[in-house]
């Protein structure tokens, strides 16, 4: 065993798990007051939810087998007969390389929240998170990661475009289509110190996201820890521009969403590609985005994704799946077989690269809309409108935000 890298994945698997809290933070700044408590336990109670979910069946289901190219079986649930000190290629204990799959388990089903927030029964989310885990998101490490079909063919996917950002991305379209839009578009941000906040610990928590997918102390780890670092400033400073250059103001939240917009573009290459490259992997990032948020998304009714789950996971992962295709060299990590199609490697990549994408957006376009529909004949999925005028805080949970963030008891109207 190599103790300096299971070190390594292990303080990796720490900071993965530190994004979620930090997803809390940034989501639950951005949405109205009357909803802080709903967005705030939407995400954070997931990693309850996520961690059972993926001890009983996920890891089976990812890593377990390989059923037709497509999931894996269900031989090892509950971690049954897992050998857990068993050395991976980097010579980590393979228990500890579940732990980091499991952080990405958490974080992933989080990032589609944001569309939906302020209008939906938790116990809908609930079951809906447990479904498209278990239908969606665990075929899809699969097909990548756990030896299936688009693993085979070739895909890259060095930390998850694909599995994450793309997946989640197009979750929060088909949700935010199908369960309809609010009643009330013009909500203002709870709390902009919060989205602050929750960038920065997304920010912190992305280069475990990254460099932690090298599962080792290498230097493709530092690769990837370098190229995260300049797309993603590229990227802020790019939104930045735009906005100035739109509205005359630089605002706060526009930059935190410029910031995630490459974080979320670099993940697929991080690890593939040039310090330069990721550069531009940032700056397109962002341009790809903000033109879908603010140039067509407003003309896309009924599309009502609350906090721009899809302009920014799904558009910025899509960029950055196929830009990998583009970017990705053999001089950089030895991994890539054929290097990427502006770096002299041809189509081939490149052409495998568009067919995972579009494979990755079906499949969880479909599935979502297959759940949504089959839960919706046994449950509400919608709270009512006067429900939602009086905010889920209240309505779901029966407690609100006070004053500097202090919980209040509405119903007995004392601190807690």
């Amino acid at each position: 065993m190599s103790t300096v890298n299971t070190l390594f994945v292990m303080v990796a698997s720490v900071l993965v798990f530190f994004m979620t809290p930090g997803l809390a933070f940034f989501y639950g700044g951005m949405v109205a007051r009357r909803n802080t408590v709903n967005t705030l336990l939407s995400v954070f109670y997931i990693c309850g939810l996520a961690i059972i979910l993926w001890v009983a069946v996920g890891y089976s289901l990812s890593f377990s087998g390989n059923v037709a190219g497509l999931v894996g079986n269900l031989r090892v649930v509950m971690f049954n007969h897992v050998p857990l000190d068993q050395l991976t290629a980097t010579k980590i204990p393979l228990g500890i390389y579940a732990l980091f799959q499991m952080m990405f388990a958490i974080i992933t089903p989080a990032l589609f929240v944001g569309a939906i927030v302020g209008r939906v029964r938790f116990k809908f989310l609930t079951w809906f998170i447990i479904c498209w885990s278990i239908l969606v998101y665990y075929p899809l490490v699969h097909l990548v990661w756990g030896g299936g079909i688009l693993g085979k063919l070739g895909a890259l996917d060095f930390a998850g475009g694909t599995v994450v950002h793309i997946n989640a991305g197009v979750t929060a379209l088909a949700l935010s289509l199908w369960v309809g839009p609010r009643h009330d578009l013009n909500d203002e941000p709870a709390n902009r110190s919060w989205v602050l906040l929750g960038t920065a610990i997304l920010w912190i928590g992305w280069y475990g996201f990254n460099a932690g997918s090298a599962l080792a102390i290498d230097d493709v780890a530092v690769q990837a820890m370098l190229t995260t670092t300049v797309a993603t400033a590229a990227s802020m400073v790019a939104w930045q521009l735009l906005e100035s250059w739109q509205t005359k103001h630089t605002t706060l939240v526009g930059t935190c969403t410029g910031a995630l917009c490459g974080l979320v573009a670099i993940t697929p290459a991080a690890g593939y590609v040039s310090i330069n490259a990721a550069l531009w992997i940032g700056i397109i990032a962002t341009v790809c985005s903000f033109c879908f948020i603010t140039a067509i998304k407003p003309y896309l009714h009924p599309l009502d994704d609350t906090l721009d789950a899809f302009g920014c996971h799904g558009i910025s992962g899509i960029w950055g799946s196929i830009a990998t295709g583009l970017f990705a060299s053999h001089h950089i990590n030895p991994q890539v077989v054929s290097d990427g199609l502006l770096v002299g490697g041809g189509w081939h990549l490149f052409s495998i690269q568009l067919l995972v994408t579009a494979v990755t957006i079906v499949i969880a376009f479909a599935f979502s809309t297959i759940i949504i529909k089959v839960l919706g004949m046994f449950m509400t999925i919608r709270v009512s409108e006067n429900a939602e005028a009086k905010g889920l805080d209240l309505s779901e949970h029966g407690e609100t935000i006070g004053t500097l963030g202090i919980q209040i008891n509405e119903h007995k109207n004392t601190y807690r």
